[in-house]
């Protein structure tokens, strides 16, 4: 109204007739959240500061314990007995951002295919693959990274490996559409815990979607997941316990190279002392070997175009995929164990580890 009658009349006037502050009429938003800038920095009882960064990677590590479902509230006490200073309102924001508040969190609907055997009889690699998170603590940043593990149940040969701040459901999609790329995933059975990013619909979908099974372990159960849970042990006890990392590039880095020395280089116990490449190789050495002798009886020179333990085989320039007729060839799974105890009190935790 001030700005339809200013041509006949000075704003101060205009203001005073309708009883409008002239700050409020001269006021521009800038755009953005109003106010100060929150902290970035929470300080200790000790007298000591760390970044949110760490506030946020404890908040999850107490949620991630099973059964825990706390709100912001129960979250500020367990903080405070960790000698934090910091109100709810802090732990409210931090959560809230994070998506760590309750009734924010993923939603999954559907039926979930929970696993019945707990051990695995696998016959050929990319038959079954396991998958976990683990934390890691970074000395040098003070914080939690998370590193994602994708393991190879037949050969043990560790798939792919994801190293970050945080793993969201799109981290999980776009590592198996790149291994998709490599290995087909069509068919293969792929067992995972309750975590957020799996049970999330998206991830889900994609994994119908690429006609791959996907089977969730029983809630407080690790030993369903006992075969990456062992991969954990032994990165704990080769990587953890020896290594102080200074940065996450540092860790990152680490972490590359125990993989290669897993693949390569260590001998795994239950594969007879072999390493899990070997493993892997001798699979595609045989199912090579057993085709060249029939296509000897023919007269013929088999197709080289396969691949082979990763590898394109000489002549050959494409995108490396499976030979089509793999799945084919392989007998018929059946089960003959013994169904699991889905009591987790009844049993101790066994790792399947090397």
């Amino acid at each position: 109204m001030v700005n339809q009658f200013r041509k006949y009349c000075g704003a101060n006037r205009l203001c005073n007739w309708l009883a409008l502050p002239r700050s409020v009429f001269y006021h521009r938003p800038m755009g953005g959240r109003g106010g100060a800038r929150p902290s970035a920095l929470t300080r200790k009882t000790d007298g000591s500061v760390v970044g949110n960064e760490s506030v946020v990677g404890i908040i999850r590590e107490i949620l991630s314990q099973p059964f825990c479902c706390y709100g912001y509230h129960m979250i500020t006490d367990d903080l405070k007995e960790l000698q934090f200073i910091i109100n709810h309102k802090k732990v409210y924001r931090l959560m809230d951002e994070n998506h760590l508040l309750l009734g924010k969190i993923i939603r999954t609907s559907g039926k979930r295919q929970f696993v019945r055997y707990r051990r695995i009889d696998a016959r050929y690699p990319m038959e079954h693959l396991c998958l976990d998170i683990k934390y890691i603590w970074v000395h040098g940043e003070k914080r939690n990274y998370y590193l994602l593990t994708i393991e190879d149940v037949y050969s043990r040969k560790i798939i792919e490996q994801l190293f970050q701040r945080s793993i969201r459901q799109i981290d999980v999609i776009n590592v198996f559409r790149k291994i998709n790329n490599k290995y087909p995933i069509k068919g293969v059975t792929v067992r995972n815990d309750n975590g957020s990013q799996f049970i999330a619909n998206n991830v889900k979908q994609f994994l119908k979607t690429a006609e791959a099974n996907q089977e969730f372990t029983h809630i407080a159960t690790p030993q369903d997941n006992g075969y990456i849970e062992g991969f954990h042990s032994i990165i704990q006890r080769e990587v953890v316990d020896r290594f102080e990392f200074s940065s996450f590039y540092d860790a990152k880095t680490t972490f590359s190279q125990h993989k290669t020395w897993y693949n390569e280089i260590r001998k795994h116990g239950l594969l007879g002392k072999m390493t899990p490449q070997q493993k892997w190789d001798g699979y595609f050495n045989n199912f090579k070997k057993s085709g060249e002798a029939e296509a000897g009886n023919a007269g013929e020179q088999p197709a080289r175009n396969n691949l082979i333990g990763g590898e394109i085989l000489e002549g050959v320039n494409q995108t490396p995929s499976f030979p089509e007729n793999i799945f084919v060839a392989m007998p018929q799974k059946t089960q003959t164990h013994t169904p699991i105890n889905l009591n987790p009190l009844e049993e101790t935790v066994q790792f399947i580890g090397g």
